[in-house]
C-alpha cells in the first residue's frame, strides 16, 4: 500500500488570475480526487468514447497507475493492465471512469465493477450525466466502505444568465467541425506554448475531461440552456488587459444534437480569436451519419458570423488538424492545402505544436 507521503491529491485548484471576479471564485470550486488512478475503460470499443481516458493519460500520465478493461474491450489506453483488487494493493486511490458515451449513462455491464471498486476502498470519479449515486447499489456500497463518489459533470449552482457585456482581457475559443476533433487538446497546447513564452494565459475547462485534468471548470453541456452563455461569462470574467483565457470548445455549430451548447458557449465566451479543429478523413458527423462534416472554410465563416453578436471583432487565427489517420506524406499535403485555402497557420498540435498559431496571435496583438 502507498505510504501517506506518496498520497498525491489532484487538487488542480482554480488558477484565478488577478482581476477575476468574486463570482468566478465562488463558482469555480476545485474538484479534488486522489491519485494514483486506475482508469476504467470497461467494455468500450470506440476510441472516441474513451477520449476522457486518453486525455487523462496524455496530460496526467504521472498520476495514472493502470487501466482496467473488460476482456472484450476494444480500446487500449497504453497503460499497464490491472484488476481492481490488484490496483488497490498497489496503491490506487481512485477509479476514474475514462469513458464519455452518448447520453452519459452507465451500462448495466459496469455496475458490478463500480461496486467492487468502492468495496476495495477506491473512490469513483466520473463525468457522466447520470449521477453515480443513481447506479443501483453503488451509493450503499460506497457508504459501507467509506469511499467517495465524485461526479465531475455537475454545474455549480447560482449561474447567471448571459449579459453580453464586453469584458476586459482577451479570450480564445477552440471550435470544431464536429465533436471529438481536438478542441481540448488544442486549447491545452496553446496554454502550454503561451506560458512558455511568458504570456499570461489560463486554460478554461468546459467538459468533464478538461475538468479532470485541471481540477476546475464548468461542464457546459450539463448547464440548463438559459444559463449556458452566463456560465461561459463566469468561466472567463474580467481580467488583466494582456491575460488570455483559452476556452475549451464543445460540440460544433454544425452538430444536429449539440449545436445549442456550442452557440451558447460562443456567445458567452465573446472570443477575440478562434481556432478551428478538424479530424482529417472524417466526412460524417460521428454517430449522426446522415449529416456531413462541413468544410473548414464553411465552419470558420459560420462561427465568425454567429460570434459577431457579442464580439464584432472576432477573428480566426489558425486551424488545428488531427492527422493521426493519415500517412506522413499525406499529412504534410493536408496541412499545406488547408493553410493555402484559409490563409492561416495550420498545424497538427500533436506533431507540430502550436507555435505558428501563437506567432500570429502575438503578431496580431502587438
Amino acid at each position: 500500500m502507498a505510504t501517506e507521503s506518496s498520497r498525491r491529491r489532484s487538487t488542480a485548484s482554480a488558477a484565478f488570475s488577478p482581476g477575476g471576479s468574486v463570482a468566478e471564485t465562488r463558482l469555480l470550486k476545485p474538484i479534488e480526487f486522489e491519485a494514483p488512478y486506475l482508469v476504467f475503460v470497461g467494455d468500450t470499443e470506440d476510441k472516441l468514447l474513451a477520449k476522457t481516458g486518453f486525455g487523462i493519460v496524455q496530460w496526467r500520465r504521472e498520476q495514472c497507475l493502470a487501466q482496467y478493461r473488460f476482456d472484450d474491450a476494444g480500446v487500449d489506453l497504453g497503460l499497464p493492465e490491472m484488476k481492481i483488487d490488484e490496483a488497490a494493493r498497489n496503491g490506487a486511490k481512485s477509479l476514474v471512469v475514462g469513458v464519455a458515451n452518448v447520453g452519459g449513462y452507465y451500462p448495466e455491464s459496469w455496475r458490478e465493477a463500480l461496486i467492487e471498486a468502492v468495496g476495495a476502498g477506491l473512490d469513483v470519479v466520473a463525468g457522466m450525466h447520470t449521477r453515480l449515486r443513481d447506479v443501483p447499489g453503488l451509493a450503499e456500497a460506497a457508504n459501507r466502505a467509506g469511499a467517495r463518489l465524485v461526479d465531475v459533470r455537475v454545474p455549480p449552482s447560482g449561474l447567471p444568465v448571459g449579459t453580453g457585456r464586453k469584458r476586459s482581457g482577451k479570450r480564445l475559443l477552440t471550435v470544431g467541425t464536429d465533436c471529438a476533433a481536438g478542441k481540448k487538446y488544442t486549447a491545452l497546447a496553446l496554454e502550454r506554448e503561451m506560458l512558455a513564452r511568458g504570456v499570461d494565459a489560463t486554460f478554461r475547462a468546459t467538459g468533464q475531461t478538461g475538468i479532470m485534468i485541471t481540477g476546475s471548470g464548468i461542464p457546459i453541456d450539463a448547464v440548463v440552456a438559459d444559463f449556458v452563455s452566463g456560465a461561459a461569462e463566469a468561466l472567463s470574467p474580467d481580467n488583466d488587459p494582456d491575460h488570455w483565457d483559452l476556452i475549451e470548445g464543445q460540440g460544433s455549430l454544425h452538430h444536429p444534437a449539440y449545436a445549442g451548447v456550442s452557440l451558447g458557449l460562443l456567445h458567452g465566451s465573446q472570443p477575440d480569436a478562434i481556432v478551428v479543429c478538424h479530424e482529417v478523413g472524417r466526412t460524417e458527423i460521428d454517430f449522426w451519419e446522415d449529416f456531413p462534416v462541413p468544410s473548414i472554410k464553411h465552419c470558420i465563416d459560420t462561427v465568425l458570423q454567429m460570434g459577431r453578436l457579442t464580439n464584432p471583432e472576432i477573428r480566426c487565427v489558425g486551424v488545428s488538424l488531427n492527422t493521426s489517420h493519415s500517412a506522413a506524406d499525406r499529412r504534410e499535403k493536408h496541412l499545406r492545402e488547408v493553410a493555402r485555402e484559409t490563409g492561416l497557420p495550420c498545424v497538427d498540435p500533436l506533431v507540430d505544436g502550436v507555435g505558428t498559431i501563437v506567432d500570429l496571435i502575438q503578431e496580431w496583438r502587438s
